[in-house]
């Protein structure tokens, strides 16, 4: 059957080795993200690997009127279409203190443009009766911290729009996936302080390919990351606020 990935922030280290996986299986491609001339090299070496075919869209999270000739080809391709959503941004916790104004950037990157994307799109999946949703939040997202709670809060509320989402798109046969990673080596985590048991974008990809065979609906990754949250979770308020995580 033929399969149609849009994979929105496409130029993430994540998002690369997803589409990688994806092109050796045959699937078309369609490439989104602000850098089109690196996803082009990009697309050239999917369509290496079989991806049947790959083309490069320019998207902005910001930008609205970016989404149009995405959604118009998703609609146009022909057998499954699915949507990953690894687009996102994390500035340092300390700069949005500083400048609150970046506040919505944050919230827009991470959680309501993506939402307003699917649900643009979401007709045309429920219409054919199959297809993937990929969503990547965070284990930020899993509760407030010190060190990047207006980020946490954005993926937080991507977790609970996908949650409902998941509602509804299930009754169409369609399957949405909750992806919280921890540490992964990104640029987006290059040079941040305390990183342990940093994972690899491959290996990300590789438990996502999984999780999809498996049907699931959310998923820690790696794995070991259940445990620690669950920790962090059941903390108490009053020593969780003492402290420095």
């Amino acid at each position: 059957m033929n399969e149609t990935w849009i994979i929105l922030g496409a130029s993430s280290a994540m998002a690369r080795a997803f589409a990688r996986d994806m092109a050796t299986q045959g699937d078309a491609l369609l490439l989104c993200g602000r850098d089109t001339a690196d996803l082009e090299r990009d697309a050239a070496d999917m369509a290496l690997r079989g991806a049947a075919p790959a083309r490069v869209f320019a998207f902005d999270t910001r930008d609205p009127e970016s989404f149009m000739p995405i959604l118009e080809a998703g609609r146009a391709s022909k057998g499954v279409l699915n949507v990953a959503v690894f687009a996102g941004s994390m500035p340092e916790q300390a700069d949005i203190d500083a400048d609150p104004s970046l506040v919505a950037g944050v919230v827009t990157d991470n959680f309501t443009a993506a939402a307003a994307f699917l649900m643009a799109i979401a007709p045309e999946m429920e219409a054919r009766g199959a297809g993937v949703v990929v969503g990547i939040g965070s284990v930020a997202g899993d509760r407030g911290r010190l060190g990047n709670y207006v980020y946490g809060a954005a993926k937080a509320g991507f977790h609970t729009f996908l949650s409902g989402f998941r509602n509804r798109m299930g009754r169409s046969g369609v399957q949405v996936l909750t992806v919280k990673p921890g540490f992964v080596d990104t640029s987006m985590t290059w040079g941040l302080e305390g990183m342990f048991l940093v994972a690899s974008p491959s290996d990300v990809a590789a438990d996502i390919r999984r999780a999809i065979k498996k049907r699931r609906n959310v998923i820690y990754t790696p794995w070991f990351w259940i445990g620690i949250m669950t920790i962090i979770r059941t903390i108490p308020e009053r020593i969780f606020k003492k402290l420095q995580i």
